[in-house]
């Protein structure tokens, strides 16, 4: 009868083994779903390598050159006279209102 017990023991463990196993199994494939995809895309900005640097550098000199010489061909009394308000005298206010 002993033989019997150790047998009957043996296949409540089974069963016991069969239902911890499920339940891991089960896990295991929600963790799988709920996991994010493989290959996550980056945020914010892409690193430049040395040369895209140097290529912006090389433009941004160029437009700000050209900037520059915008806009001292455009206002020639920008080249350093005083400010055309400044040269007029300044009236005092009881002269103003009466004008």
């Amino acid at each position: 009868m002993d033989l019997y017990k150790a047998i009957r023991a043996l296949y409540d463990e089974k069963k016991r083994l069969d239902k911890l196993i499920e339940s891991l199994e089960e896990l295991h494939a929600r963790g799988s779903r709920t996991e994010g995809p493989a290959v996550r895309s980056r945020r914010g900005r892409k690193k430049m390598s040395e040369a895209e640097r140097l290529e912006v550098s090389e433009r941004m000199k160029k437009y700000w050159a050209a900037r520059r010489a915008q806009a001292l061909a455009s206002s020639p009394e920008q080249t350093g006279g005083p400010a055309p308000a400044l040269t007029q005298e300044i009236q005092p206010l009881s002269q103003q209102q009466q004008q």
